[in-house]
């Protein structure tokens, strides 16, 4: 698989892609208050709460790119 070359460059959310990256935010918030309150204190909550912010910021990538790593542009499908 190679990578787009852009696939490491910053690349600004259009207006949409930021209202679903909102949207995502604001429900991985939701559940990282679950997870805080109902699960135990420890290595596993440690664990569980690092890999909940992991999947948050893989989510923003997911909106933005496709999987060799171009622009997710509104309309356009990757080369």
């Amino acid at each position: 698989m190679s990578l787009d070359p852009s696939t490491f460059h910053y690349l600004r959310p259009t207006d949409t892609q930021l209202a679903d990256m909102n949207v995502l935010r604001n429900e991985f918030t939701r559940f990282a208050d679950v997870l805080a309150r109902r699960l135990p204190e420890g290595l596993d909550k440690d664990y569980i709460m690092r890999q909940l912010r992991i999947i948050a910021m893989w989510s923003n990538v997911a909106i933005t790119r496709h999987d060799d790593g171009s622009p997710r542009v509104e309309g356009r499908e990757p080369v």
